[in-house]
Order: C-alpha cells, then structure tokens, then sequence
C-alpha cells in the first residue's frame, strides 16, 4: 500500500550503480519521509478502532487526514474530520493538526485550532512535543480530546467551556446540534 516505502527501497537498491560522489536531487529522500514511511505503518497497524486515517497522495506521507468517530460521551455518534500535515523539520517540530469539522468543544475552537500539549513546540510544563513523539502519539491524542483529555479548566474555546460550566444539559444539547449540522 505504501508506495513511499516501495520507492525509498528501489533507490536504496540503485545506488550500488552510481557513480561514487554522483547526486541526483530526484532521488533524494529526506529524513521525515523516512520516518513517515515507518511511522505511517506502525500508525496503520496501531489506530484506535475509533479512528481512520486516509491519505490523499500515496507517495505524500506528509499529508493526510484523520476522522474520528467516538463511541462515548458528549461526541458519540459525530464523526470528525482533522488534517495533519508534517513539515519537513519534523521530528525536531510537531505536526501542524486543523480540525476541519465545526465542533463545540473546549479544547477545539470553530475554526479548527487545537488545544492539545503534545502539539505545542515549546511547553512549559514538559509535554509538549519531543523528538521522541510519533504520529501515533499525535492520532492518540486527538482520539481523547474526545473522551480523557476533554478538558474544561484550561480551555481553548473559553465559550464552550463557560457553557458547560452553566448548563450541562444545554451544553450537550448544543454540541449534538452541531454534530447533525457538522459532523454525519
């Protein structure tokens, strides 16, 4: 299926024929693609059953889009469109993420912005992202936004969060509106 992974493995195998000190710049393929080839199917291999990634391009690992369709809580039954693009500093930064779905929700604002830590470049409390992280920790994260990591004390959307604090009852009413308009 991946055709990254078939490509980086037939010029690997062609550079025995080069010339020593010869440089093809169509043939180059740079250290996040690498990753991604990796990290792409051990994400494939390891997505919530509540999750499914696809990828427009094939060979642009880089760029691809996540849905989430929770099976618990306030978002049950919505199903959430993100868009994950990695930029090719990555794994030193983290992906840029846009929740492409209107949603009421705290931690996501009706613009796409996300509140997620592991997504913040520079964190003062040390979550926020390390090399060390992966496009699995990313997909995990985005996953609990809509269940654990629902968080109401330190929100994005100050509006929805205050909604909630008011009126709970009027706050689900209001985010399953949004997901008949929105999220099907």
């Amino acid at each position: 299926m991946l055709t990254l992974a078939s490509k980086l493995k037939k010029d690997d195998g062609g550079k025995t024929g080069r010339a020593s000190g010869a440089s093809d710049s169509s043939h180059r393929v740079s250290i996040r693609d690498r990753l991604l080839t990796k990290e792409v199917a051990e994400l494939e291999a390891n997505l919530p059953s509540t999750c499914k990634a696809s990828f427009p391009d094939e060979d642009k690992l880089h760029h691809f889009q996540l849905a989430v369709s929770p099976d618990e809580g306030y978002y049950q039954s919505g199903r959430f469109q993100f868009e994950i693009d990695v930029p090719e500093a990555y794994n030193m930064v983290p992906p840029k993420v846009r929740c492409l779905t209107r949603i009421w929700h705290p931690n996501i604002t009706e613009n796409g912005e996300i509140c997620l830590s592991l997504l913040r470049e520079h964190s003062i409390d040390g979550t926020g992202w390390a090399p060390t992280r992966t496009l699995k920790d990313v997909v995990w994260g985005l996953n609990s936004l809509f269940t654990d990591l629902l968080n109401f004390d330190d929100p994005l959307n100050i509006d929805a969060a205050e909604h909630h604090l008011r009126d709970k009852e009027d706050f689900r009413n209001k985010v399953q509106d949004y997901i008949k308009h929105y999220a099907r």
